[in-house]
């Protein structure tokens, strides 16, 4: 895989030990052990606020994950493009919406190692339910979701379990919901469901 701040020599070092002090400043703590296999989705949620971006960032920085997330291209115009990259993004056509799971997968395939970072809801405003894009990106390129997290309240960052997509998706998305029943975001209100009312 390409470089990235996660990987790049010395200044990944120096941003590590940054990282890990801005959490201490902060009061954030880590729990959970980070993901020890190679390739995988990795769920974060609760999605409420612009600042899960920076301490989920300094979370990976301070763990040495190097993961990846998806961007729309327009953010990889111009000179913000080396940049974005750089921070471990990958430009996908949200146009061809229908293709995004598609294009997902083929980043796996051409990759023996990728962590690739989802937030299943889409925005940070309260939505009816979850994007299931993640379930089906990582059931179609056959690897592991890992649920990772934000608690505001307990001011903890974390990992929890390995979710193998098996056969019932709603089975899985029920377990993923009540894992991330009592997580809290900055902004509580705005935590969209795993599944809406009337499958829960």
């Amino acid at each position: 895989m390409r470089l990235t701040v996660f990987n790049t020599p010395i200044i990944s070092q120096l941003l590590k030990v940054l990282a890990r002090l801005c959490l201490l400043i902060s009061g954030w703590k880590v729990e959970g052990k980070k993901p020890c296999v190679p390739r995988y989705v990795l769920v974060a949620a609760p999605h409420t606020s612009n600042w899960d971006f920076f301490i989920g960032m300094a979370v990976g920085l301070s763990h040495g994950i190097g993961a990846h997330w998806l961007g729309k291209s327009s953010l990889f115009w111009g000179p913000l493009g080396p940049i974005m990259r750089w921070l471990g993004g990958i430009p996908v056509d949200r146009a061809r919406r229908s293709s995004l799971v598609e294009q997902s997968i083929c980043c796996f395939k051409g990759n023996k190692q990728l962590g690739l970072v989802i937030c299943p809801e889409g925005t940070r405003f309260k939505g009816d339910r979850w994007r299931t894009g993640f379930y089906h990106i990582a059931k179609g390129a056959e690897v592991p979701i890992i649920l990772a997290y934000l608690d505001f309240r307990k001011k903890k960052a974390g990992f929890g379990p390995a979710i193998k997509p098996g056969c019932s998706m709603e089975k899985d998305l029920a377990e993923i919901q009540a894992f991330y029943e009592k997580k809290q975001g900055k902004f509580p209100q705005c935590f969209s469901p795993v599944l809406s009312q009337g499958q829960a």
